[in-house]
């Protein structure tokens, strides 16, 4: 067993530092020199090109039909093979199996957001999978491609990206191409373990989403507010979320924030990685406040 979780650790290492030299090559793949997006729109029979909306999700299914080939190419480069997941709603998007030991596996889900106009140093944010039944029951198969326990990680590639200002109503000929404003640019790619990324608020909607950080220097050196606990904190913190109550004003309240789930444990609470907020000052927006 101890053997098992030392290869665990080893090739995980080993797909980490693969993995974050990889997305260095991502940004010429998908740029042109002015950080341009080489996607323009959709064309037709016709040879009529139709700008692309800059609605969310198509902009992310749109860059994760571009990069599919990179990643593949990637994947057999390491001695993996991809198996993306079955259905819409299920976790994560890819499941790398390394093909001379398919008890290795990691979950790779592709997060894109874009820089947030009104406060400067920002994302809009993303969220970071399901905290429901996979996540607790952690041999479940249900909305999970693989049960949770068998990854022997969970990464997010990240890309961050800038909205442009362009008509989308707009119809051009293909021989204009060149004269078409991509309606995304500026992309900057990353990777890090989810645990490192999250915050201890729920994601947006309804659903139990775990919500992520959103100043993008933390982002990009993955430190989230679980950061020096461990991912460890962050497991039992998003399994009991909402879950468990404590005491507070002689009632029993659900614990929503971890610095009163840490009281309750018994944890350290200096360990906790303070969220840098999205504020304003009269002089203006300051950067990860």
């Amino acid at each position: 067993m101890k053997k098992n979780s030392a290869n665990r650790t080893a090739e995980k290492k080993t797909f980490t530092d693969a993995l974050t030299a990889f997305v260095e090559s991502l940004r010429e793949h998908i740029s042109t020199d002015d950080g341009q997006w080489t996607i323009k729109g959709f064309i037709d029979v016709y040879k009529n090109i139709y700008t692309i909306s800059a609605d969310t999700k198509i902009i992310s299914k749109i860059l994760e039909i571009h990069l599919f080939p990179r990643i593949l190419k990637f994947a057999q480069d390491n001695g993996y093979s991809v198996v993306l997941a079955e259905h819409q709603n299920f976790y994560p998007d890819f499941s790398f199996v390394k093909i001379d030991d398919p008890s290795l596996k990691f979950a790779v889900d592709l997060k894109t957001t874009y820089r947030n106009p009104d406060f400067p140093g920002h994302v809009n944010g993303f969220t970071l999978g399901s905290h429901g039944e996979y996540f607790k029951e952690r041999t479940s198969k249900k909305n999970i491609q693989f049960p949770y326990s068998e990854y022997a990680g969970h990464f997010c590639l990240g890309i961050i990206y800038s909205r442009a200002e362009v008509d989308e109503s707009r119809v051009t000929p293909i021989e204009q191409l060149r004269s078409i404003a991509s309606v995304v640019k500026d992309f900057q790619f990353f990777v890090c373990e989810k645990w490192k990324l999250a915050s201890d608020r729920a994601g947006s909607g309804n659903t139990a989403n775990i919500g992520s950080i959103t100043c993008i220097e933390d982002i990009v050196a993955g430190r989230g507010v679980f950061s020096k606990l461990g991912e460890s904190w962050f497991d039992e913190y998003w399994m009991n979320h909402g879950v468990t109550t404590m005491l507070k004003d002689g009632k029993a309240t659900p614990i929503r924030n971890l610095e009163d789930f840490l009281d309750f444990k018994g944890g350290d609470k200096r360990k906790i990685v303070a969220i840098r907020s999205k504020t304003k000052t009269r002089k203006g927006t300051e950067e990860c406040a």
